[in-house]
This record gives structure tokens, C-alpha cells and sequence, in this order.
């Protein structure tokens, strides 16, 4: 690592969390995890990145693994951390089972509440900001009721650490709209002609870099971000 700021992507080996690290990669050094294997990802990830392998579905495991790397590396400062490792099934209720629901819940708000928490020392130290990667489904979606109430939940995390962390750390949650990744055929999205209407990955992550500038509580990338994105020629 070198002087630059530091920040910490997780589920940073595909989707939203490829692309935000890909274009981070200009200003600042990164950490990047995920669950894939080192070798599987090497020739993706930004040049320079180091790479955790951390498996959010255990959540105690993948902190520890992500806290020790960072000390092993020597950072004692983090001005970003981006928690955008995220998973969930499409299914109704009575379809999803117990271990479905588990690693939902472990992935989505378990391990984001863990992180957030071993943090607290690298973030303080640089004044840094912690951004909550959510969705609109924490509104609540039909087929998607443990994936909605674990994003709910972390909307609530974020609005809990803003209020207890003022002028310490920043806290942030996004939430992006519908998006083009690995993401939906994992969970069974069935998909169909409306898909050709989701953001790209690239598209989304440079929405929410733009938001990230903001010091808004919360934001929601939607419509209205897609239609200036066609004006001005830059919808992919």
C-alpha cells in the first residue's frame, strides 16, 4: 500500500462491487473480498489490489480473515468502506427453507453489523466513511421476503450508526435499482423483457460514486438517474 487513501470493497469479484473497485482503483489503494478463491479473480481485479478471500455466509470467519489481512499489510487507516457483498433467493416464503434464510440474514446484515464494528479503529483513525450498499427492494418485494427484511435491516443500521458516530465517522446507504449481474440468475430471477431496462454494473457504479460524493444520509439510484444517463449517451 502507499500514501493514497485506502478503501475496502466487499463482493468486490463481480457484479457492482467489480466495477466500483475498478473505477476506485484510480484514487485509491484497495482491499477488495469476496468469495471466490484467489487464483479465479486475480485477472479481474484492478492491478495493485489486495485481495481477501472472506465468505460472508460466516460471518465471524470472514471479519477475522479481513481484519487480519488489513493488519498484516500495515494499514492502520481506512477512509472507505463500502459494504456491497450482498445474496438472496427468489422465492416465495413458504419456498425459501432455514438455510436459505440463514445465509440471507448472515450475508446481508450479520456480517455487515461484524464488519462495521471491527472497523470502528481504521475508520476513526482516518475521519473515513462507511457506505452501505442496499436495494429498493428494503421497501419490500414480493418473492424476496428474507432478502427485503435483511436490507431493511441494514437501511436501519446505517440511519442507528449516523445518529451514534456523528463527527466521527460517515455513514451512507445507497440504494441501487435494478441491475445487470450474476446476482439474479444465482437467485432465480426469472428475468424477461424489462431486464433490457436495468442498469449495467459500470452504469450503476458510477451512479453511486456520483452519490457517494453527497452527504445524504440515504439515496436511491432510479429512474431518473437512467434517463439522464440516456441524454447525455452514456446508458449501456
Amino acid at each position: 500500500m502507499n500514501d493514497r487513501p485506502t478503501a475496502l470493497i466487499t463482493g468486490a469479484t463481480s457484479g457492482i462491487g467489480l466495477a466500483l473497485a475498478r473505477i476506485l482503483s484510480i484514487e485509491y489503494s484497495l482491499v477488495l473480498t469476496g468469495r471466490r478463491e484467489a487464483s479465479e479473480c486475480a485477472d479481474e481485479l484492478p492491478p495493485g489490489a489486495q485481495y481477501v478471500k472472506a465468505d460472508f455466509s460466516d460471518p465471524q470467519a470472514a471479519v477475522a480473515e479481513i481484519e487480519a489481512a488489513m493488519r498484516t499489510a500495515g494499514l492502520s487507516r481506512l477512509d472507505r468502506l463500502i459494504i456491497n457483498a450482498g445474496t438472496g433467493y427468489y422465492a416465495p416464503v413458504d419456498r425459501e427453507d432455514s438455510a436459505m434464510i440463514r445465509e440471507t440474514l448472515d450475508v446481508n446484515l450479520a456480517a455487515p453489523v461484524l464488519l462495521t464494528r471491527h472497523m470502528v479503529p481504521f475508520l476513526e483513525a482516518a475521519g473515513g466513511k462507511v457506505v452501505f450498499i442496499g436495494t429498493v427492494a428494503h421497501r419490500g418485494s414480493p418473492n424476496m421476503p428474507a432478502y427485503s427484511a435483511s436490507k431493511a435491516g441494514l437501511a436501519g443500521l446505517a440511519r442507528s450508526l449516523r445518529s451514534e458516530w456523528e463527527g466521527r465517522i460517515g455513514v451512507q446507504i445507497i440504494h441501487p435499482g435494478p441491475t445487470r449481474t450474476a446476482m439474479h440468475k444465482k437467485a432465480g430471477y426469472p428475468g424477461g423483457s424489462l431486464e433490457r431496462f436495468f442498469f449495467s454494473a459500470d452504469g450503476m457504479a458510477e451512479e453511486i460514486i456520483r452519490l457517494m460524493e453527497r452527504d445524504r444520509l440515504q439515496a436511491t439510484v432510479m429512474l431518473r438517474a437512467g434517463f439522464r444517463r440516456l441524454l447525455t449517451g452514456k446508458w449501456s
